[in-house]
């Protein structure tokens, strides 16, 4: 695979506060890469780096092979940006925006356009002072969809859309994954990011904690499991890697590390198993957990849990 986004020792301050510390990413041609944090992590000052318009304080940061601040113009005619507020001219119509944008770009495509007008249920006739939250982002991410760009940055794209919207966001987003181009989403919306990415940094306070594959990541957090046995199970929340047991109309529910299932299993077959339902951890229990152990750690003077 080609690298299209290197980010290296990625470094930015303000005054005496650090915003990113040493920020390393890369992402593929291809591939939809997920980035998650909670507000004020750095995922926006990130991306404004990204587009050439916030200037590193060091490290090295490449799109296309080409430097982002020094070349941010050339870069930009490869590249689709939509923020999680998009701001519009308020006296001008939803068309005539899109074609404003498409002409600026001169690479747009009209029967593209047309057809994501439709399928984002868009009136394209009114004025933006009278569109909803909802109905700008519609706009911002119609231009976006509708540009031969190669690589596409969303940043909380989806505030403001219904979920039949997001919906119609996240096929345009695989669509444009199998025309060979790159996505970096950010967003706080977990189930969008583990529908669609293939590859997931989480960032926290300015520190990119993790990444990798969302398999790869499962390793950090626990399996949801619900058991019924034949005869009554003891009490067990004592037990190494057993995490909010419920008992509830004859079963139990509960989470367990990812490290422990076989004994646990094997503990549980012990009193006769009648029903046993598993399901994997998701992004949602991943990045609690990953902030859990963060806190506890801080808490701890850094001595770990």
């Amino acid at each position: 695979m080609v690298n299209l986004v290197e980010v290296k020792g990625l470094t930015k301050k303000f005054g005496k506060f650090t915003a990113l510390n040493n920020i390393q990413m890369t992402i593929n041609e291809g591939e939809i890469y997920g980035f998650i944090g909670p507000n004020g992590a750095g995922k926006s000052t990130t991306i404004r780096i990204l587009l050439g318009m916030l200037k590193a304080t060091s490290g090295e940061v490449k799109i296309f092979g080409k430097d982002a601040w020094k070349d941010a113009v050339e870069i930009h005619k490869q590249i689709a940006y939509v923020p999680g507020d998009a701001n519009l001219w308020p006296n001008l119509t939803g068309g005539e925006v899109i074609d404003i944008f498409l002409k600026m770009r001169g690479n747009g495509n009209k029967n593209r356009r047309d057809e994501l007008i439709e399928r984002f249920n868009l009136d394209p006739s009114k004025k933006c002072r009278a569109y909803s939250k909802g109905n700008r982002q519609k706009i911002a991410l119609i231009s976006a969809f509708a540009s031969e760009a190669q690589f596409y940055i969303f940043d909380e794209p989806t505030s403001g859309l219904d979920p039949l919207m997001e919906r119609t966001f996240q096929q345009c987003v695989l669509e444009v994954k199998n025309e060979g181009k790159s996505v970096l989403l950010s967003s706080h919306i977990l189930s969008e990011v583990e529908k669609l990415c293939e590859k997931i940094s989480i960032i926290r306070e300015g520190k990119i904690i993790e990444t990798g594959t969302l398999s790869e990541m499962r390793h950090l957090t626990r399996t949801n499991l619900i058991v019924k046995t034949i005869k009554p199970l003891p009490p067990f929340e004592t037990k190494q890697g057993v995490h909010n047991v419920n008992y509830e109309n004859g079963e139990i529910s509960f989470q367990v590390d990812s490290e422990e299932l076989d004994s646990i299993i094997k503990f549980i077959s012990e009193f006769g198993i009648q029903k046993l339902e598993s399901s994997p951890p998701t992004l949602e229990d991943l990045f609690l957990r990953h902030y859990e152990n963060a806190k506890s750690i801080a808490s701890n003077g850094g001595k770990g849990q």
